[in-house]
């Protein structure tokens, strides 16, 4: 997770735009990394539960590696599992919501791959699980009754809510060359990127003919609009589809290779820090810009970091996952979520329940990633995918939670 996490990587109206920061991607998101998009607005703001740092890494913005606490498999003398953060509480079957509604189908995609990155307890699941991945729903209900024991997640206060947001990963069109309508610039690291830290700002990129010189020929491909630019550098990665010279049209992701390390400053707490909007949301914000052009590039060298990418080729296999997350795997949209790893481990196979104004989900999901807003008992970011409506859905995704371990008997 989900990077300027990411987001982990990558617009609520509380503003929060990943990752992500997924903590060890292999590119995001952590994908989408450093906090959530809370998701792409909370990171253009920072929002308030949040705390998406205005003087630091974005949200999902790769974090160093770091090793997951150990897993405690063993209960105690009343049937509980204690992790670092959490207290999981054995429960009965018929206490999961939807447990019979769910497609399954969609979810075991996501569960096969995390067996690509499985350690104990559920790597002992993974024969299973690989083994039933075509078989119907109904099959793999009863075998997860059978083999598994629902757990209801609890902080060690014992209270069983918390909060769902949730994260993208950002797709823009791109042109391998500059046009009069794609005309802003996704860069490699330039070769001096080393020679001084922190190297030149964003004004100083589009102003100094020395930041100029330094990038010349360290284009990707150009994008239209440079808030949708800056929003994939908050997440830490993302995905083009680029027209190419010759008018052939590709998929390719970005994945982070680096800053100029100057500290992250939100813009959307810019805007309300001048009175200039109340509502900071990616909506909001696009309002704002709308009414008032002149004073895009304003509002964009507010924020002093950068964040250059790598081009990675894409299958089409690929093509229907996100970047990988902190477990090492990549994202499935819907079905994917990021955790702090001291609640839940990666790896595990969780059953979430949210209902609020922006969608009711009772689903089987993985805990496949993290970031750097995502801490706490019960709380997660929902991958959301890619393209508009998840853009919208993570945008303002903020509801209530309830979480479910579904650890091996």
């Amino acid at each position: 997770m989900r990077p300027e996490n990411m987001v982990h990587q990558m617009m609520p109206t509380n503003i929060s735009p990943a990752p992500r920061a997924s903590s060890n991607s292999s590119a995001m998101v952590s994908a989408l990394r450093s906090g959530c998009v809370c998701a792409i607005v909370g990171m253009l703001v920072a929002c308030g539960s949040a705390p998406v740092k205005t003087t630091g890494p974005s949200a999902r913005e790769p974090a160093p590696v770091k090793l997951p606490p150990a897993v405690n498999a063993v209960p105690d003398s009343a049937g509980n599992i204690l992790q670092p953060k959490s207290r999981l509480v054995p429960v009965a079957w018929i206490e999961i919501p939807g447990f019979d509604q769910d497609n399954l189908a969609e979810a075991w995609k996501a569960w096969v791959k995390s067996c690509e990155r499985s350690s104990p307890p559920f790597l002992a699941l993974c024969d299973d699980v690989r083994h039933l991945s075509t078989v119907d729903g109904s099959v793999q209900r009863d075998w997860m009754r059978t083999h598994l024991q629902p757990y209801r997640v609890e902080n060690l206060q014992r209270e069983s809510n918390g909060l769902l947001t949730g994260y993208y990963y950002p797709q823009l069109d791109a042109s391998r060359l500059a046009t009069g309508k794609f005309t802003v610039p996704v860069y490699t690291p330039p070769r001096n990127l080393a020679s001084r830290k922190p190297w030149y700002s964003r004004q100083e990129i589009e102003t100094v003919a020395e930041a100029q010189a330094a990038l010349k020929g360290h284009a990707i491909a150009y994008v239209a609009d440079p808030v949708d630019a800056m929003v994939m550098q908050i997440q830490g990665s993302g995905r083009l589809r680029i027209t190419e010279a010759d008018g052939s049209v590709r998929l390719v992701n970005l994945g982070f290779a680096g800053s100029n390390e100057h500290s992250y400053r939100s813009i959307g707490r810019w805007l309300l820090d001048q009175g200039l909007v109340k509502d900071a949301s990616w909506p909001g914000i696009k309002t704002w810009l709308a009414q008032n052009p002149q004073r895009q590039q304003e509002l964009l060298w507010t924020n002093p970091r950068v964040v250059f990418f790598k081009e990675e080729p894409l299958s089409e296999a690929d093509a229907v996952f996100g970047p990988k997350g902190a477990q090492g795997v990549a994202l499935t949209p819907g079905r994917s979520i990021a955790v702090d790893p001291g609640s839940i481990p990666y790896g595990a196979p969780v059953w979430l329940s949210s209902t609020g104004s922006q969608t009711n989900l009772q689903r089987l999901v993985m805990a496949q990633d993290t970031g750097n807003a995502i801490s706490g008992a019960v709380r997660a970011d929902y991958f959301t995918g890619w393209g508009q409506e998840a853009t919208d859905l993570a945008g303002r995704l903020r509801q209530p939670l309830q979480m479910w371990v579904l650890w091996p008997k």
